[in-house]
């Protein structure tokens, strides 16, 4: 684990967008996806998954099947698993010719285990810009 010595934290400049539209429009395809997910909207979340995905999870490891991820949030997720966004968490970094970088935190609750403690957990999401059509291409999924 790495500690900051004192004063350095201090270092790290307070997070401001640097383009205020395309940050709300990254917020909003957030929102688009989770309550897809959340009602086990699998179209919708097809529609939002680029074809060329890849989604590390630190516990799971790699998956490049856009058809297995899909499959498998069908059955671990849908009807059990719900996520809620940590407001204010969030912080988007345009990539020039390509889209947009967000990074943020996030709970999930688990219906099977009610009384089990959601930890805020971080998120990195690359969404492409194709067309004016915001794609998934890339999500790194980090629990503690």
């Amino acid at each position: 684990m790495t500690y900051f010595a004192i004063g350095q934290i201090n270092e790290i400049p307070a997070y401001a967008p640097s383009d205020i539209k395309l940050h709300n429009e990254i917020v909003k395809m957030d929102a688009r996806y989770f309550n897809a997910y959340n009602s086990c909207d699998l179209k919708t979340q097809a529609e939002i998954y680029d074809e060329d995905l890849e989604f590390f999870h630190d516990k799971g490891g790699l998956s490049t099947s856009k058809t297995d991820i899909l499959k498998s949030l069908e059955k671990n997720i849908c009807g059990k698993v719900t996520r809620t966004l940590i407001k204010g968490s969030v912080e988007v970094y345009p990539i020039k010719g390509y889209g947009a970088v967000q990074i943020g935190y996030h709970k999930f609750f688990n219906k099977e285990e009610p009384n089990a403690k959601s930890i805020p957990s971080k998120f990195i999401v690359i969404w492409k810009n194709k067309n004016n059509s915001w794609k998934i291409t890339k999500v790194i999924s980090l629990h503690q």
